[in-house]
């Protein structure tokens, strides 16, 4: 393998500094209350984010179909219509979604409200990403995933760049 690079366990390719005099500076450890307050938010962000991609899924259906039906949301999320049901059935307890056995799913305010958030925040970080030059498919893929860990001052200093840099 060149000395200029090194693969980790995914076959991902790093730089690495060739020359041994300029080692890397290492990162000072969190306090152990900092890094739980890390972690706490990471997994308060994966609560969240099924929730969000339902409701923003369900929007969009509904504006693409009129409806969003179990089914479709099966389809188009790749999993069992059982899964489906599930999830429904606890975004209706946190008052996301109204619907009714064999019926279409509809959003409440709240749950349009996270969805159009979701849907900025992914618009945000999908066009800072193409600003950067990452490839559009690329770009769309990690947008998905970040768009629902990311702090509002992380968003807005992207809109701030995007805006500044087109």
């Amino acid at each position: 393998m060149p000395a200029s690079s090194k693969s980790n366990a995914l076959g991902n390719t790093r730089a690495r500094k060739a020359s041994p005099d300029k080692a890397p500076k290492q990162k000072k450890a969190a306090s152990p209350s900092g890094h739980a307050n890390r972690f706490e938010r990471i997994r308060r962000d994966h609560a969240t984010e099924l929730a969000e991609d339902y409701v923003e899924l369900i929007d969009d259906l509904i504006a693409d179909c009129g409806e969003a039906r179990a089914v479709d949301l099966a389809k188009r999320l790749g999993v069992t219509q059982v899964t489906v049901t599930k999830t429904v059935a606890r975004l209706k307890r946190e008052g996301l979604v109204t619907s009714a056995p064999y019926r279409a799913i509809f959003l409440t305010d709240t749950g349009k409200r996270i969805a159009d958030e979701a849907r900025e925040r992914h618009r945000i970080v999908l066009a800072f990403l193409r600003a950067l030059g990452v490839p559009n498919e690329v770009a769309e893929i990690d947008a998905e995933g970040m768009e629902h860990h990311i702090s509002p001052d992380t968003i807005a200093a992207m809109q701030a760049f995007i805006d500044r840099n087109g």
